[in-house]
């Protein structure tokens, strides 16, 4: 009876990949499209959303129609030339870039290397996808002899996350960068720009690429302008700069080709401009030089210095809206037919590419924004900035811009840039760059499932086992902060026990669910534990984060620092512990720090 109701009152949508390998739980999977090979498009495995009536539809073009002149399409491919067998390049020509060898239908290391990375494509498909340029693989060959570890941008592969750092004229140094770097890439950062405008920019440059693990992006013009005055800038100075950084092992460029003088008044009723940096300087110099944007002009000799290198175009949003007033309008939808035109001619020159995206968007004009660049740009990997959903909260950005990365990463943004609690403020410090990390891994792994990427929330559904296990050690072990997990339990309830402080033993319906005999929750054997025990000394880290909260006295925080199995020792004032599975005064003694151990 309840099942036949339940059928009549309401009809699931069409359902996509489930992102549990094993479709454990009793959620009915992902309501996303269901990823497929289509037709004539090998190797096409993007996850996307169901796109609202009204959407933009995908382009019908990939990188394979934009090849070099050179090449010549061989006969009987006519109607379907999306692979390598379809073309032959020129006599003599020598591949450079990733996107040149998938091209030729060659899996390369990197391509190896990804494929092991993401567990749910195959080599083969990887290259399929930078071939038909709807995946990037950013590692200059200078980085490759470093450290860098090859990974993917694209919608076939996990929504990924950059973090922004760098010295300014007024903050930070070359030893704080690096150092900033290494946090960043503790915290999840898949990728890492050095904006840089202060200091010894190449210096800090090159001491960046040569520890990081993680590919390096870098706006180029910043360098080209210490020194002199914008109008000042030379094709040649714009050459030379491209040259030094690529051969630094500078892995993607973000060059603001697209800002052109037709787009210009388009922002004279904007309230707040052109808040891009490149972009600004690019808009000044045209108005100081009267001529055309010479990244624009010269766009094809800027190729052909990345693709030696093969360093990835980041194509720069050099008018992105930098107010949710200035959202999706006119000189930025402009820009951003600029950036596909730039897209094609990148790809003809054999360069890889992916584009940047806005920083400021009301949620409800998220999906447009990523699905119009899906055409534009005929599905090169988007890169976005946020967006933030929300001006008013300076502070918490990190905080209103993952809200809408979370969306832009399941419309179809391949990367999301961070956005720090700093950002509008300052410069990001150490703690900083961590907040922004944390907030944007959340969005992107959100993304993820909600597009149902094989796997994605296989580690979700273990930590689910061990909450409901009740297994504290298991819980914080699975998270993504385990030291930040395991201080916050201890503030409240330093004992591990069958019940957490929030609730207490008897209003815990995890335990109680634990004991009704139909429910299967928290049952697994793999999951069970010995109860009530004193949990090990906070390590330093844990120690910071609750002196940093401010809640306990130092005296307080002292005792957890210092406890261990053989002796507790300062007056505590926690929460009543009692259990089911250790006599109620006894673990109570031992939350009071009166007892020594309970073996």
């Amino acid at each position: 009876m309840i099942q036949s109701l339940a059928h009549n009152a309401y009809e699931l949508p069409p359902l996509g990949q489930n992102p549990s390998t094993s479709a454990q739980g009793t959620s009915p999977g992902s309501f996303a499209n269901p990823p497929a090979i289509a037709s004539g498009k090998a190797g096409a495995m993007t996850y996307s959303s169901p796109d609202t009536p009204g959407m933009p539809r995908p382009s019908d073009k990939t990188a394979w129609d934009f090849m070099p002149p050179d090449w010549s399409r061989l006969p009987g491919f006519e109607s379907n030339y999306e692979n390598a067998a379809a073309w032959a390049p020129p006599v003599g020509f020598t591949p450079s870039t990733q996107l040149e060898y998938a091209r030729l239908g060659i899996v390369t290391p990197q391509m190896e290397r990804v494929a092991q990375r993401e567990t749910h494509l195959t080599a083969e498909q990887v290259r399929d996808e930078v071939a038909a340029g709807r995946l990037v693989i950013p590692a200059n060959k200078v980085h490759l002899q470093h450290n860098l570890d090859p990974m993917a941008i694209g919608r076939a592969t996990k929504t990924k996350v950059n973090a922004n750092m760098g010295a300014s004229p007024v903050s930070s140094s070359t030893d704080e960068e690096v150092d900033k770097l290494k946090w960043a890439e503790r915290w999840g950062a898949d990728t890492v720009m050095d904006l840089s405008t202060g200091g010894d920019l190449n210096a800090c440059r090159n001491a960046i690429v040569q520890n990081s693990t993680v590919p390096i992006g870098t706006v180029p013009i910043y360098s080209m302008i210490i020194g002199r005055k914008i109008e000042q800038l030379t094709p040649e100075l714009i050459f030379e700069s491209l040259k030094e950084q690529a051969a630094q092992g500078v892995d993607y460029f973000t060059i603001h080709a697209g800002v052109l003088r037709q787009h210009l008044p388009l922002i004279k009723q904007r309230l707040i401009g052109i808040v891009s940096r490149g972009g600004s300087l690019l808009a000044q110099w045209m108005i100081r030089r009267g001529g055309e944007n010479p990244m624009y002009e010269h766009w094809e000799t800027i190729c052909d210095i990345m693709r030696e290198y093969d360093v990835t175009f980041s194509i720069g949003d050099g008018l992105r809206p930098g107010g949710l007033a200035d959202a999706t309008d006119d000189a930025q939808l402009g820009e951003l037919v600029a950036l596909g035109e730039l897209t094609e001619r990148a790809w003809r020159k054999g360069v890889q590419v992916m584009v940047e995206g806005p920083g400021h968007v009301p949620f409800d004009q998220i999906e447009f924004n990523m699905k119009l660049q899906r055409k534009l740009c005929h599905g090169a990997p988007f890169y976005v900035l946020g967006p933030l959903v929300t001006d008013m909260f300076p502070g918490y950005d990190h905080i209103t811009s993952c809200i809408g990365a979370t969306a832009a990463a399941y419309h179809g943004a391949s990367m999301l840039c961070y956005v720090t609690p700093k950002e509008h403020l300052g410069l990001p410090k150490k703690d900083d760059v961590k907040q922004g990390c944390v907030a944007y891994k959340i969005a992107a792994h959100a993304a993820d499932i909600a597009l149902g990427i094989p796997g994605s929330r296989d580690r979700d559904d273990e930590l689910t086992k061990a909450r409901a296990a009740l297994n504290w050690e298991k819980h914080f072990e699975l998270s993504f902060d385990p030291d930040l997990a395991r201080a916050f339990h201890d503030e409240d309830l330093d004992v591990d026990t069958d019940f957490c402080a929030m609730c207490g033993h008897d209003w815990c319906s995890v335990r109680i669910s634990k004991e009704i005999v139909e429910f299967s929750s928290g049952k697994d054997d793999k999951y069970q534990w010995n109860r009530a025990k004193v949990t090990a000394a906070l390590n330093p880290e844990q120690q910071e984060i609750l002196e940093k909260r401010g809640v306990l006295s130092p005296t307080e925080i002292h005792r957890l620092a210092s406890k261990t199995k053989k002796v507790m020792g300062a007056e505590a004032d926690k929460g009543t512990c009692h259990s089911d599975f250790v006599d109620a005064d006894k673990a109570k003694d031992l939350q009071d720090n009166r007892l020594k151990v309970l073996q």
